[in-house]
């Protein structure tokens, strides 16, 4: 927290003299050490560690892995394949970095869901959440981007449909989205071309994102951690230092994620992903059905559900511009989320309605994504308007108007209380704070 001092202590003369000159190690110690944190985070909580881990092995593996790819057209498919099969563990470096992807998203999209739930969007934590809606947006482009490399049928077409998509706007403006298209491509149709300048920003937008997840990380010790009950800390019982406590409980759940991540790894590394992909990306074959990777499937269901009609309402000439506008609305319209909840409340487990449409809601994005892999036809179509309605209708009315007329459970006067039972006196041992012998 901004109020919050360290209580490092340099131990040598080289340590007096460098932190005099340089406290970097007494801010470090004061925002991994003895940051004051809420005492009764579950592990749910855990995952913003696992997502930092999982930046840096992203990252890492990368980097190595661009060491032996080539970006163009005519080496793309066989650099892949060379990794996997003549550079030294260059299959595990490559089933890392593929899976990991799929790794980041399953825990990024855990941190969120537990962020409703939880209500850490609200005040004074803002600019924390925005911050993180701009990090889901960069890592979305970067695995776009990243997802065209390997050249096989569906990196292509999924290119090919997806950099398409901006051709909506000539119904705007005549022309400009073609201009747009063919801008991206490079040329008239996806090349070559347009494979180098992705994997120029692939290898770039990582880079920029440590830079939001730092900014990230300081507003989040400068407003301090949400917390099961949604209050703020009153008193010092309420929080803990983060070492040893915060960190051994994120210590275990990165040991639990890392046994699925290497799981995936070691026995079905290909899994996750489409097996078109192991066939070379050919211009004159169509896949029969395009699907972009499991992550992005309930925005992809919500992109085909604007057909000619829909839900009865005829969009006509109009429903690929509608169906581009609401795809990026429902990524935006989550930044909007600390203004569109009226509730005075932030914890949903205080709140009797909203728990039952948050769970609704959580149903409405995974059926989304079921919707999303199957064909856009017949009674598939249907179901996916009806659920791109009730996505939206959690933000524009469940949000606002449940907030208004629900009454919230009592809440407990502190964290303390709802971890003890409201005990009016703390047992021994309740204020914790690090053993010293």
């Amino acid at each position: 927290m901004s109020g919050h001092t360290s209580t490092y202590e340099p131990t040598s003369r080289w340590g007096k003299w460098f932190d005099e000159r340089l406290p970097i190690a007494r801010m470090m110690h004061a925002q991994f050490v003895d940051f004051p944190t809420p005492r009764n985070l579950n592990y749910l909580w855990t995952f913003g560690g696992i997502l930092t881990f999982c930046l840096v092995a992203q990252i890492v593996t990368g980097v190595v892995l661009a060491m032996h790819y080539q970006p163009s057209a005519a080496g793309a498919f066989d650099s892949i394949e060379h990794i996997r099969r003549d550079v030294n563990y260059g299959w595990m470096m490559r089933s890392f970095h593929a899976v990991g992807a799929s790794m980041f998203f399953f825990a990024v999209y855990i941190h969120i869901f537990r962020g409703f739930y939880y209500g850490s969007y609200k005040a004074p934590r803002e600019v924390l959440w925005i911050l993180g809606v701009i990090i889901m947006l960069l890592m979305m482009a970067t695995a776009f981007m990243g997802y065209t490399l390997p050249w096989g049928q569906m990196s292509f077409w999924g290119v090919t449909v997806i950099t398409n998509l901006f051709s909506a706007l000539d119904t705007i403006i005549n022309g400009l989205g073609t201009a747009i298209v063919e801008w991206l491509w490079g040329g008239f149709s996806v090349s070559g071309v347009t494979l180098n300048r992705f994997f120029s920003l692939h290898y770039l937008l990582p880079f920029v994102l440590a830079g939001v997840v730092g900014l990230h990380l300081w507003a989040l010790h400068v407003a301090g951690q949400n917390n099961p009950t949604g209050l703020d800390l009153k008193q010092p019982s309420d929080s803990v230092p983060m070492h040893p406590y915060a960190t051994s409980k994120d210590a275990v759940g990165l040991f639990a994620f890392l046994i699925l991540f290497a799981w995936f790894v070691f026995f079905v590394p290909d899994y996750l992903g489409h097996a078109d992909n192991y066939i070379e990306a050919n211009p004159l074959v169509t896949p029969p059905h395009i699907v972009p990777e499991w992550y992005f499937l309930p925005f992809y269901a919500i992109l085909r559900a604007f057909t000619n009609s829909f839900l009865g309402i005829p969009l006509g000439q109009y429903a690929k511009l509608c169906g581009v506008v609401a795809m990026f609305s429902a990524v935006l319209i989550i930044a909007f989320a600390p203004w569109l909840d009226t509730s005075r409340v932030r914890s949903a487990k205080y709140r009797p309605i909203f728990k039952w449409f948050f769970w609704f809601f959580l149903f409405t994005c995974v059926a989304l994504g079921y919707l999303g892999s199957k064909p856009a036809e017949g009674v598939y179509v249907t179901w996916a308007q009806i659920f791109t309605v009730c996505y939206f209708l959690f933000f524009l009315v469940v949000m606002p108007i449940v907030g208004l007329i629900e009454t919230p459970r009592k809440l407990p006067r502190s964290i303390t209380d709802a971890v003890l039972g409201g005990s009016a006196t703390l047992p021994k041992g309740a204020t914790a704070a690090p053993e010293t012998r």
